[in-house]
């Protein structure tokens, strides 16, 4: 049975910083040590609703990245789309507000081992992991290109900050507001051949992260997907984020996606039946 990962700590954690970027709060906290053990794809559970709130369980936010080196010592860097009730909550806390917390929780983006191609695929606020990602693939010698895409514009998170760490970067934008008109996913297959990828990662919409692994498939390329699955607990106790993922021996089980996730093998996760209870194996 997986476990929690192992170096999660409970800790009281003061917010460095608030800041409204666009339509997400973009927020620092002073988490001291543990930072150097978060890695790209970790995510962190926070108490939400203060001590008198009837939130019980913690809340899950993917952790975009990490300083060991800031002024105040290690801090983890969120960007929270204010929608649900406890990302309201925690978007109007300001400087000095101390939270409880666990991290780093979850799976990790794997790194190659040698310099390759890679390709980084971010949905929405989504992207904000990817950028941390993008940073630590480039200190690797790895040639890093990455694709932005959202409905609107106004979705799309920090483009310009993006670009620092990649070798190009494409922003699409369904209703053409931003970048190119289309989906994110309609320039994979061209530039998976043109640049010899060897690994897409990605982070965003389900539907988004299931169309990509069709065409990984297709193209025979490894495709790690950060799982956008709703988390109650962040902890594994709840199993409200379980998914259906395929196993070495061809059946299905229901993984907890913040205990075996969130990142996963995107050929492994069967998308079709995401949200839904699948048939007993023979």
């Amino acid at each position: 049975m997986t476990l929690i990962n192992k170096n999660a700590k409970q800790l009281h954690a003061p917010i460095v910083s608030n800041k409204r970027v666009g339509q997400y709060h973009q927020i620092i906290i002073n988490i001291g040590e543990v930072a150097a053990t978060c890695k790209p794809g970790n995510f962190v559970a926070i108490s939400v609703g203060g001590d008198s709130s009837r939130m019980v369980l913690r809340r899950a936010f993917a952790i975009s990245r990490v300083s060991t080196s800031s002024t105040v010592g290690g801090t983890m860097e969120l960007i929270v789309a204010p929608h649900g009730q406890g990302s309201k909550w925690l978007c109007q806390q300001g400087e000095g507000v101390v939270l409880d917390l666990v991290a780093p929780l979850g799976t990790a983006f794997g790194i190659p081992t040698e310099p390759v191609s890679v390709l980084l695929v971010g949905g929405g606020y989504g992207s904000a992991p990817l950028f941390g990602l993008a940073e630590l693939l480039n200190a690797r010698g790895c040639r890093v290109d990455m694709l932005l895409g959202a409905s609107t514009g106004s979705k799309i998170y920090a483009p310009m900050e993006g670009k620092r760490s990649v070798n190009s970067m494409r922003i699409y934008t369904e209703d053409g507001s931003m970048g190119s008109a289309g989906r994110v996913t309609d320039p994979i297959p061209e530039i998976v051949r043109d640049l010899n990828v060897a690994v897409i990662y990605s982070c965003g919409p389900m539907p988004m992260l299931a169309a990509i692994t069709k065409i990984s498939n297709e193209l025979d390329v490894v495709h790690q997907c950060a799982v956008e699955e709703s988390m109650a607990c962040g902890i594994g106790i709840c199993m409200t984020c379980v998914l259906p993922v395929i196993g070495d021996d061809g059946s299905v089980s229901m993984l907890r996606s913040c205990i075996d996730g969130p990142v996963m093998d995107g050929s492994r996760v069967k998308w079709e039946l995401v949200g839904q209870v699948p048939e007993a194996q023979g």
